[in-house]
């Protein structure tokens, strides 16, 4: 628990502009529901949750990603290319929310394909944070997994990645490759560890 608490005070703020630019861009990456009838950030284009629900914005913010520092400078960055995007389209963008978040989500994936497109010279951004919006989904890399998992994490539900054992440990029943590859070692600890 230490760990977790010592996690969380390593997490760097965003101002709420930015937190809801970033969590439409991670919605946009990996869509789910919407949280609420209101929600601008999250599109809804998929039932169940999706990195936002993740927690996507929690992983961005963890200094272990090394983009923590930047958030803000990203989210600014990808609103001046909404306002130009929107712009050459003929868009008249809401401006009650930031200029990303007022694209409906199918030209929100038209601009995070421009900008991951090879030859861009943003590119390497725009793909880190497509990754880490991913990795929030599929590996929850920010949370303790058994907690993830007990807590219904949806990515790692929608992989179906089970509960541990009681003693907090996961066991197989099957082997992965259908038959033993080689037998336990005789000193094997019962944690799985070599003698």
């Amino acid at each position: 628990m230490q760990a977790v608490r010592e996690r969380e005070e390593r997490r760097v703020d965003v101002g709420a502009d930015a937190a809801l630019t970033l969590e439409a861009y991670a919605d946009t990456i990996v869509p789910g529901e919407k949280r609420w009838p209101g929600d601008r950030a999250v599109a809804g284009v998929a039932a169940g949750g999706g990195a936002v629900a993740a927690g996507a914005l929690e992983l961005l913010r963890w200094d272990a990603t090394g983009v923590h520092d930047g958030l803000e400078d990203l989210a600014n960055l990808v609103n001046d290319h909404a306002r130009t995007y929107a712009a050459e389209a003929g868009l008249t963008l809401d401006e009650t929310v930031p200029p990303f978040v007022a694209l409906d989500y199918e030209d929100r994936v038209k601009l995070i394909v421009k900008l991951t497109t090879p030859g861009h010279p943003e590119k390497d951004f725009w793909v880190l944070l497509s990754l880490f919006c991913n990795m929030a989904f599929d590996s929850a890399a920010h949370l303790h997994t058994a907690q993830a998992i007990e807590d219904g994490h949806p990515g790692l539900e929608a992989m179906g990645i089970t509960k541990p054992d009681a003693d907090g440990l996961w066991r197989f029943q099957d082997f992965g490759y259908g038959r033993q590859l080689a037998p336990l070692h005789p000193d094997t600890t019962p944690s799985g560890s070599p003698a």
